[in-house]
């Protein structure tokens, strides 16, 4: 049974949109996690330490 371009182009676009969809809801749960928050706090303020100064 031979594929026509087009299905395969259809299950492509459909199987894209589901996968995408799943990794970003997986991001998201990732992201929302609450055992996550004090990494990402830590990972926010990290620039804005008092230690980091340009070189003279």
């Amino acid at each position: 049974m031979p594929f026509e371009h087009e299905s395969l182009v259809a299950f492509a676009k459909s199987f894209g949109l589901f996968y995408l969809f799943a990794f970003f809801i997986g991001v998201l749960i990732y992201a929302l996690w609450p055992s996550n928050k004090n990494r990402f706090d830590r990972a926010a303020h990290s620039i804005l330490n008092d230690e980091d100064r340009p070189c003279r």
